[in-house]
């Protein structure tokens, strides 16, 4: 298949992966481990690197410049993930998000894919093929690459387990580039239940923040998914409420509350809690961990892990 021209690399809206309960299997299917980080794309030209989110914002790490500063490539696009890790390469999103009290992760960047490499657009290549060009652009540079990870279906699934990480991604090695898109050529299982939810309102505390109220859009609509207390650090949660009193607002953003005639914390909010919470506008999206759904479509066991400014409140909905 012919590449085509493009001098100048520029930005490319990421492809993303359904998730599925269960991984496609077949020699021709790969699968990489997902990681549990910001998506970026990493832009080189002439020298000059510059990191774009998911959204086309600039992203500033000088870790992951300087580590594209030393790619071998006049003019490259490297779609992948920044992560920050820890002395034995495992990531957590949390350290990402609070730099400054995990001084013992480092951030980097996982390179998984080429869209752009010497003024060729390669999106239009079978995967297989763009990968064949990382282990020589990132060769002496501290860029890492997402390893294919050998065994069939059940093998990975049981090392990822093993290894205590989030999912497993799995990609097939002919599928092009497709931008903006979740096609099914690219599927993810989670191990690990965890996603996004939009945050639409508080409970005030000590500390600003007693637990935060979630939920996710299903149509139009903010369905309310559960209450979030674990998670949290009284520095953390004094971090939190500084960006939520900016979207203090009067009334409830959910369609479904009150929804609950007991008093559980676990529960839904009765009526007699409504006037105890504190409502939002809802912008600010926090990546959330659960054990699982209840009957009753509210999240079990709920852990805060963080605020993700690389996802839009509106693209938000329920996963699993």
């Amino acid at each position: 298949m012919p590449r085509s021209r493009s001098s100048v690399p520029h930005f490319v809206a990421p492809m993303t992966a359904k998730v599925v309960a269960a991984l496609p299997e077949g020699p021709e299917w790969m699968y990489e481990v997902k990681l549990d980080g910001y998506r970026a794309l990493l832009l080189k030209h002439d020298g000059r690197v510059r990191i774009l989110s998911r959204r086309e914002k600039p992203l500033f790490y000088s870790e992951v410049e300087a580590a594209a500063s030393q790619l071998n490539a006049k003019s490259v696009v490297l779609d992948g993930e920044i992560v920050a890790v820890d002395r034995h390469g495992r990531p957590s999103f949390q350290a990402l998000q609070h730099r400054g009290a995990h001084p013992q992760h480092a951030v980097v960047f996982y390179a998984f894919d080429v869209l752009h490499l010497n003024g060729e657009d390669l999106t239009r290549l079978p995967l297989d093929a763009r990968r064949s060009h990382l282990p020589e652009i990132v060769e002496g540079s501290a860029v890492l690459v997402s390893q294919e990870l050998p065994g069939t279906a059940e093998q990975v699934i049981a090392a990822v387990q093993q290894l205590g990480l989030e999912g497993v991604i799995a990609k097939r090695k002919d599928s092009r580039y497709e931008a903006a898109q979740r096609s099914g050529a690219w599927v993810k299982l989670k191990l690990d239940k965890q996603q996004e939810f939009v945050v639409g309102g508080y409970r005030p505390g000590a500390h600003g923040v007693d637990a935060l109220l979630v939920g996710y859009y299903g149509g139009k609509v903010l369905k309310f998914a559960g209450k979030v207390r674990a998670g949290f650090t009284p520095h953390l949660r004094r971090d939190v409420f500084r960006q939520l009193k900016l979207l203090h607002q009067a009334t409830c953003p959910f369609s479904d509350l009150p929804n609950s005639k007991t008093s559980r914390w676990g529960a839904g909010v009765t009526a007699e809690e409504m006037d105890e919470m504190q409502w939002l506008t809802p912008k600010l999206v926090a990546q959330i961990r659960f054990v699982e759904w209840t009957a009753e479509g509210h999240l079990r066991h709920a852990a805060f892990l963080g605020v993700r400014t690389d996802k839009a409140a509106r693209t938000v909905t329920r996963e699993a």
